[in-house]
């Protein structure tokens, strides 16, 4: 998702300041919250006197990779996902591919927890309110994820356990969300123990390769990245979406998953809901949530 112009400027000054030991990087995040304004200062002196490396850095696609979107790609895998049955996963532009790890993240709303209890990665208020029943229910009837397989592609994908790598996604994050911080600072802990696998390869091109398998559900899901995808592209992604779904059975199932903006109207904001489709049905809108992903609700259709 592309972020407001200020907040983008900053993002490669803070990456450089992490980077050298710059002083702007002592101004985050808490001083800056407490001194906007010295903050801003500090930034646009880090862009003015670096620039050739701030300018290589903005060439570069937003990679966020934000954890807190877990929360609606685990809610609709719940929602498709035959009880007993591992799921095969495959990620559309993964970044740093920190999403495949959904499984080993923990979700908590209230008196409501899903995952391990000992994660690096706290999801805490994943719910607006109570979660639904359903997803209460799902979320008894499986205590556990279990990925047979993992794979995610990107253009560019981010090596989250490498220094230049961790640096990149930490300078996405900005200052007055230490929550993130802290779910980015988890997720790194995790992908340093397991590295995902991130292809550097088109969407189009890798679901090529995927086939539909018995005895485990294959997912497709992605999160807050179609926008970056040109239109001759998404054609070939929706006919590969297409031919797995129609290759599906009970006996080898599919489901697709997507946390993508939505616009309700003409001159309307967007709306972040998250679309389940489980083998040829009719696609599900099921929650919505602000594009970092927490809180979640269920979606509700408004009158114009």
């Amino acid at each position: 998702m592309r972020e407001p112009r200020d907040r983008a400027c900053r993002t490669p000054a803070h990456g450089f300041a992490r980077k050298t030991g710059h002083p702007y990087a002592r101004t985050r995040p808490a001083p800056a919250v407490r001194d906007p304004d010295g903050g801003q200062r500090a930034g646009r002196a880090t862009v003015r006197d670096n620039l050739p490396w701030v300018r290589d850095w903005l060439t570069r696609p937003p990679q966020t990779n934000e954890v807190g979107r877990a929360v609606l790609l685990v809610t609709g895998l719940l929602r498709v996902l035959p009880a007993g049955l591992p799921a095969r996963l495959f990620e559309l532009g993964a970044s740093a591919g920190l999403n495949l790890l959904a499984d080993r993240f923990r979700y908590t709303a209230g008196p409501f927890g899903h995952g391990p209890a000992d994660s690096p990665v706290v999801l805490r208020e994943a719910w607006q309110d109570a979660p639904p029943d359903w997803l209460r229910r799902a979320a008894g009837a499986t205590p556990a994820l279990v990925f047979a397989e993992r794979h995610g592609c990107d253009l560019r994908p981010i090596d989250p356990a490498s220094p230049d790598g961790a640096l990149a996604l930490r300078a996405y994050v900005w200052p007055d969300q230490p929550g993130r911080t802290a779910r980015l600072a988890g997720a790194l802990a995790l992908a340093a123990k397991q590295p995902p696998d991130v292809r550097p390869i088109g969407a189009a091109a890798f679901l090529r390769e995927v086939t539909v398998q018995p005895g485990a559900l294959t997912v497709v899901w992605h999160s807050i990245m179609r926008q970056y995808v040109p239109e001759d592209e998404w054609a070939s992604v929706e006919q590969e979406l297409t031919r797995l779904a129609e290759s599906s059975s009970p006996a080898a199932p599919f489901a697709y998953l997507a946390f993508e903006p939505l616009r309700s109207g003409a001159g309307a904001g967007h709306r972040f809901v998250l679309t389940v489709r489980a083998g040829t049905g009719a696609p599900e809108v099921l929650a919505e949530a602000p594009p970092h992903g927490l809180p979640a609700r269920p979606y509700e259709e408004r009158r114009r």
